[in-house]
């Protein structure tokens, strides 16, 4: 494969996970790193960093265009979510990337590969059982709420961290169930929390001798993010057009079976 063609490549494969991605509300970022380990021949760590750079330049596109159909005035009444969320996630993105970087290749093999087949079962929940009726808080005690919200944020950025997605599979339903709030404001609280929640991660990985690996892939980096940004925001155009549940339970399968091939090893 010649250096444009793999150019053109990264950047189909990377509208095609956006286009997908983006007709059910997400980045598609858990469907990237299978991609760059197994068609770009990346070593995992490598994958997960460029992986976690691509995903901050969707979440901060995505963050701008949502403010097109969810102004940010309407989320500064929850902005106590978003903070709860934060003291949890920032710290596990900064330790679980620090512990990342410790790990020998086929333990972080297999860790990633747990963690893409939990990823593949929550879709597979989500768009089969649903999330339950909005606007009923999960607790009413507040220190419950907050001290489970605190746990679920150590949890997103752990698997932020470790995967280098933005965390959205798992930040929507925790703050649609935890706080009762609509999946789509929910959607724009999840993408604040992403972003601190992402630079932390990736502010750690500037350890590793991996990181070096985007100055080396510095054009597939750029031609994958070009290609992620425009299929999402053509797929999020065309929400609703395509049956959400049924597409959902497709790329839960795809998720599964992309791991299971990858990563099994």
């Amino acid at each position: 494969m010649s250096g444009l063609q793999k150019l053109w490549l990264a950047a189909v494969l990377g509208a095609l996970i956006g286009l997908l991605g983006g007709l059910i509300g997400l980045g598609g970022a858990e469907f990237r790193l299978p991609i760059l380990v197994a068609v770009f021949s990346l070593p995992t760590l490598e994958a997960i960093i460029l992986n976690k750079a691509m995903s901050l330049v969707v979440v901060i596109t995505s963050i701008f265009s949502r403010g097109f159909s969810v102004p940010m005035e309407s989320l500064l009444p929850h902005w106590l979510i978003v903070v709860n969320l934060l003291f949890g996630s920032v710290v596990g993105a900064w330790y679980a990337a620090g512990y990342v970087m410790k790990l020998a290749p086929a333990m972080l093999n297999r860790v990633v590969f747990g963690l893409l087949i939990a990823l593949a079962l929550i879709m597979f929940w989500e768009h089969l059982v649903g999330f339950g009726e909005t606007g009923t808080p999960l607790f009413q005690q507040a220190w419950l709420q907050a001290l489970v919200g605190i746990l679920a944020g150590l949890l997103v950025g752990i698997v932020a961290a470790v995967l280098g997605v933005a965390g959205g599979e798992l930040l929507i339903p925790i703050i649609v169930i935890l706080w009762g709030i609509d999946i789509k404001t929910a959607g724009s609280l999840s993408l604040l929390v992403s972003l601190p929640t992402m630079l932390v991660g990736f502010f750690r990985y500037r350890q590793a001798q991996a990181f070096d690996a985007l100055r080396r892939e510095r054009d597939l980096l750029i031609w994958m993010s070009v290609g992620s940004i425009a299929g999402a925001l053509v797929g999020g155009l065309m929400l609703g057009l395509v049956p959400a549940q049924w597409l959902g339970l497709f790329l839960a399968v795809l998720l599964l079976i992309s791991a299971w091939k990858v990563f099994k090893h």
